[in-house]
């Protein structure tokens, strides 16, 4: 059902106290709370709820909670505990006096993600307006655009053979013992043993010994496969739980190191990709491709990020800058002039090529537009920002909508880090201005 409005109290309440009693109205997040349209917002997000059923808690406190999550890069559990003791992220959300307890689930992001995750977009949205509305961005910022992509690293290890055949084996192992499926033998003691000397070989680079203990797990997890299948194929309930299990088992004990197509990173997380970007210190990141869209020009308030989005299927840059600049202009409401992209975008598809300039082309790179293109390099710092202060440096959120909620959230956090920034330095001009124009002009004179 659509979420429940907050109610404001009708009177004082004599046992507890008003946050706006105890705070700075002053502040950068009591500024920002007041300047985001909540209203719009619970009209946008509308669609995601049913008429029947139980009230979903209202938009300004779960979204509020979205919100402080990415903007200070906290986790679920670390953002439940600061909004106790912290009466700004309280008057965030909403609240109306100071909370001592939790009034709410914890859980309750979790299902905010799933419903919601289709529409995120709209906050990426609202902090541009919240953006231009304060001054730090103009409208004619938006006009040429900076383009790249990074990858959004997943939650997982460092993917080796070793160590996948050892996570296949215990976790076929822990589900026949959870099923009451009796094993003939579950090989996880020997297991466990083995990748711990592959690892240790691989370190001493002794690759003989190494190759020698994969082969190893890799005949015992053919055992345990063989072993499972005959145990449950007369029960069809039993084989449709070990379906999935199973065919991962399978991929893992089959895939070699430098087979072409997919391959099966990780157990918990199948959609993880391998995706080289030429870098010395990473050859490889495990992970999603994530496209970047930010305003060429420094605004007053900074860069701001305009779009972003997951890549599932690491498809080539190029391939992706016509979807990602129509989105951009239907996100923003503003036709893109320029776009400026690096050397990956080499016969990229865009609906305008001559608009569009790569870092070392010559021809046609002039005047402002040679300004322009020294200042690509600049989305790099961007990203840099996103992956320490915010979640884009590791993903924790589950399948392929956790990719993609991640993605948008981490530029929302990093669009109203540069907001409250912005605010942080506009109160105290703003203050001081009103105080020069309500003081007298004799008393700003020095006594001569």
């Amino acid at each position: 059902m659509r979420p429940k409005q907050q109610q404001k109290a009708r009177h004082d309440d004599l046992f507890r106290a008003r946050l706006d009693q105890i705070i700075n109205m002053k502040h950068e997040l009591v500024a920002l709370a007041d300047k985001i349209d909540w209203a719009w917002l619970d009209e946008e997000l509308a669609g995601c709820f049913s008429d029947h059923g139980r009230p979903a808690e209202p938009v300004r406190f779960m979204i509020g909670m979205f919100l402080l999550k990415h903007t200070y890069g906290l986790s679920d559990e670390q953002v439940w505990d600061c909004w106790v003791h912290d009466p700004y992220f309280q008057y965030f959300t909403g609240e109306e006096f100071f909370q001592h307890e939790l009034p709410r689930e914890r859980s309750g992001m979790s299902h905010w993600r799933k419903r919601i995750g289709d529409r995120l977009d709209v906050l990426l949205q609202e902090s541009l307006r919240l953006a231009h509305d304060t001054g730090a961005l103009k409208k004619s910022d938006l006009a040429r655009i900076t383009v790249d992509t990074t990858v959004q690293p997943k939650n997982i290890a460092f993917p080796t053979d070793a160590r996948l055949l050892e996570t296949a084996i215990r976790q076929l192992g822990k589900l026949a013992r959870e099923q009451g499926v009796p094993l003939r033998q579950s090989y996880r003691r020997v297991a466990r043993h083995a990748a711990m000397m592959a690892g240790r070989y691989a370190h001493a680079k002794q690759f003989k010994r190494m190759n020698k203990q994969v082969k190893f797990l890799r005949t015992r997890l053919g055992r345990l496969i063989r072993d499972i299948r005959r145990k449950t194929e007369s029960d069809e309930r039993l084989r449709e739980i070990f379906a999935l299990p199973l065919s991962k088992a399978m991929q893992i004990r089959s895939q070699k190191q430098r087979q072409r197509g997919w391959k099966l990173y990780s157990w918990h997380a199948p959609e993880t990709e391998c995706i080289g970007k030429g870098k010395a210190r990473a050859p490889y990141e495990f992970g999603v491709k994530v496209s970047l869209t930010t305003t060429n020009k420094r605004c007053k308030g900074g860069q701001f990020i305009l779009h972003a989005k997951a890549l599932p299927g690491t498809p080539y840059d190029g391939h992706t800058l016509k979807e990602v600049i129509e989105e951009t202009e239907a996100l923003t409401g503003r036709e893109i002039e320029r776009a400026y992209v690096d050397k990956g975008y080499v016969g990229h598809n865009a609906p305008r090529p001559h608009r569009v300039f790569r870092s070392g082309q010559k021809r046609g790179v002039h005047g402002q537009i040679k300004k322009e293109l020294r200042r690509r390099s600049a989305i790099e710092a961007v990203i840099g920002h996103c992956k320490t202060d915010g979640h884009l440096g590791r993903n924790f959120l589950k399948g392929t909508d956790g990719d993609r909620i991640n993605a948008v959230m981490s530029a929302v956090g990093y669009n109203l880090r540069l907001i409250l920034k912005w605010l942080r330095k506009l109160l105290p001009k703003i203050i001081a201005a009103i105080w020069t124009a309500i003081t007298p002009r004799s008393m700003l004179k020095q006594a001569s």
